[in-house]
């Protein structure tokens, strides 16, 4: 989100007004849910998404005529075929669609974005805030878990705005933009390799450690926030785990991938995960339970890790894990 939001600051910081279109609520199947945002800058340029389709090809028409009047704007679209008010599509839902006109220049609108951007680098979830009136953005600032910023007055209750879906409610839209936590790949071979630009492109924060200087090159993760060479058996010198945080353990063999399991099992990581085949998972296993680790303990480990999709090439595999840890966050359980 970092890249979306820059381009709508750079849009404004050149005196250029940018209409902001985000998915306020949605019913039944839709191209996308609550929380879906996209831009559309003067000449029909846009950045980020809100499902494609009539949907998006109406709000961008609409957005066009709306920054040429400086105005905002709140519409509903169905999508039932046959329907007159429909887009004619059959998907069978319906969304809400809150259209906001950001003034080129605008000091207030610049402020917020680029306390979100410098949120997205941090730890801490953050949520987008809007005080909607009538079809009218009348006020936007951010919170977190410890209060608001850039609004005043704020929600009496932001409390109950901070939510991981997206909220609309007494006036205020809240979007959770920011998710805490990051994603610890231990292990920098070819499988790593492919995942770190696969997950850095769906909104995880990938960090890699290796013991081999060679496999911690940055240059090989280039999209990773941060690479890592140190021992697997201390891990704890550089990196703590959190239960906001995902790991995936993909080491160069048993013995590495046992070292780091030892520590991170009870980390209460949101999601832990690692490679092997069943075989080789099996005889760490019974390694750990040795070392009296339970059943439970265990049981949170996603192994062999990915969907089972069949994934052969560390491409696909890369695919396959992805889609597991997006499942995860979704919270859902793909193991079921």
């Amino acid at each position: 989100m970092r890249e979306f939001f820059r381009e709508i600051v750079h849009a404004l910081e050149a005196g250029q007004p940018v209409e902001l279109v985000s998915v306020v609520s949605s019913e039944g199947s839709t191209p996308r849910g609550a929380g879906a945002i996209m831009a559309v800058f003067s000449g029909g340029a846009i950045a980020g998404t809100i499902g494609g389709g009539n949907v998006e090809f109406e709000c961008q028409q609409l957005a066009a005529e709306l920054l040429a009047q400086g105005a905002d704007a709140m519409r509903q679209f169905r999508f039932v075929l046959g329907d007159a008010a429909s887009l004619g599509m059959v998907c069978g839902g319906g969304l809400t669609v809150q259209l906001q006109y950001l003034p080129g220049g605008d000091a207030h609108a610049i402020a917020v974005l680029r306390d979100l951007m410098e949120a997205d680098g941090g730890s801490r979830d953050t949520w987008l805030l809007r005080r909607i009136q009538g079809e009218r953005v009348t006020a936007m600032g951010l919170a977190d878990r410890t209060g608001c910023r850039h609004l005043a007055p704020p929600p009496a209750d932001p409390d109950h705005l901070l939510r991981n879906e997206t909220v609309f409610a007494e006036g205020w839209l809240s979007i959770p933009v920011v998710k805490a936590g990051r994603t610890y790949l231990f292990g920098g071979g070819h499988v790593s390799q492919a995942l770190v630009p696969v997950l850095a492109s769906v909104g995880f924060r990938p960090v890699v450690y290796d013991d081999r200087p060679e496999f911690a090159d940055p240059a090989l993760f280039p999209r990773a926030e941060r690479t890592l060479c140190g021992d697997f058996t201390r891990l704890a010198e550089q990196v703590t785990v959190t239960p906001e945080d995902y790991v995936v353990v993909m080491t160069r063999g048993h013995q590495a991938d046992y070292e780091v399991l030892t520590q991170v099992l009870r980390s209460g990581a949101k999601y832990l995960g690692c490679i092997g085949s069943k075989r080789k998972l099996a005889l760490c296993r019974d390694r750990l339970l040795a070392d009296g680790f339970t059943e439970a303990e265990y049981s949170r480990l996603h192994a062999p890790i990915g969907l089972a999709i069949g994934a052969q090439t560390p491409e696909e595999i890369a695919v396959s894990v992805a889609a597991e840890m997006i499942a995860v966050r979704a919270g859902l359980d793909p193991r079921r």
